[in-house]
């Protein structure tokens, strides 16, 4: 799918300036959303990225009547190659300069590796890993030349953890994690901050789009946060300049251990309904689901 934005060239002239300009994909869902909420009540000027393009227009209207905040949506399928590089010459063709990346755009495969045909996992490897690390590369150097920008990567508690059976999801974001840590200290002293933000389970759709919102349920609520004070705990953590920030007292308490206690331990602890989901049902029964949290 090729690139789609709604602004117009008054908008953009009204974008550019006095807010800074926040980049957040998976924006149509979830944490993406709730950051671009965030960031649009806190000054920002947004620039939206998902494949839902009618879920993107709806929140460009929200944060315009709500903050009075402008936004330009660009409608893209992460997994195809080009797309990076599409957003970043659709972003520059208008004059824009990001000040802030969020890098959320993720979504989780059902099944066992095996049950899932190789275009499938292809995809979920290209928006999970070379993605955002593309527009990474292609949003930074300006950055760095301006002596200021920030960069927050929505991993997961589940690079901190142990891998339940059969999904690349964890794996993925253990790569999130430390190429945001490496790519941190690469920038330390340019004004430029990177931070990986690791949650736990949060309340979004996530779940209901991946099709196991009733094993999710078995989960105790102490385990659950809602997508605000996630969104806050990372926006904090990027302005510090922490490595990780890990949200929410379980998820530090999880973290802490997974950290000091021995992998065949750790290993056992993985709640039953999260090695449940990972065994249950054939991918041929799931659909293809949207690149955002």
């Amino acid at each position: 799918m090729n690139a789609k934005a709604t602004a117009s060239s008054g908008e953009t002239s009204r974008v550019q300036a006095p807010r800074p300009i926040a980049l957040v994909t998976g924006a149509s869902a979830g944490i993406g959303r709730e950051f671009a909420m965030f960031l649009a009540e806190n000054g920002h000027d947004l620039v939206l990225v998902a494949r839902r393009e009618d879920r993107l227009v709806e929140l460009k209207k929200t944060v315009g009547e709500r903050f009075g905040a402008r936004a330009m949506v660009i409608a893209e399928d992460l997994s195809h190659a080009a797309a990076p590089r599409r957003i970043a010459d659709t972003v520059r063709a208008s004059g824009l300069e990001i000040d802030v990346l969020v890098n959320n755009a993720g979504y989780a495969v059902k099944g066992n590796f095996l049950e899932a045909d190789w275009a499938t996992h292809a995809d979920f490897i290209a928006v999970m890993t070379t993605s955002w690390i593309h527009l990474t590369h292609l949003f930074v150097p300006a950055m760095v030349r301006r002596g200021h920008g920030r960069v927050l990567n929505v991993s997961s508690l589940a690079s901190l953890a142990p891998e339940p059976a059969g999904s690349l999801y964890a794996p993925a974001k253990c790569m999130m994690t430390s190429a945001s840590r490496a790519l941190r200290l690469d920038l330390l002293g340019t004004g430029v901050h990177v931070t990986a933000l690791c949650p736990g389970f949060t309340y979004t759709e996530f779940h209901d789009v991946l099709g196991v919102r009733e094993e999710m349920k078995k989960l105790p609520k102490y385990m659950w946060q809602e997508a605000r004070p996630v969104v806050e705990a990372g926006w904090r953590g990027v302005e510090r300049n922490d490595p990780v920030v890990v949200p929410g007292a379980f998820n530090k308490f999880a973290a802490f251990w997974c950290r000091v206690l021995p992998y065949a331990l750790t290993s056992r602890m993985i709640p039953k309904a999260v090695s449940e989901r990972a065994t249950s049902a054939p991918l041929s029964t799931s659909k293809k689901v949207d690149p955002s949290r």
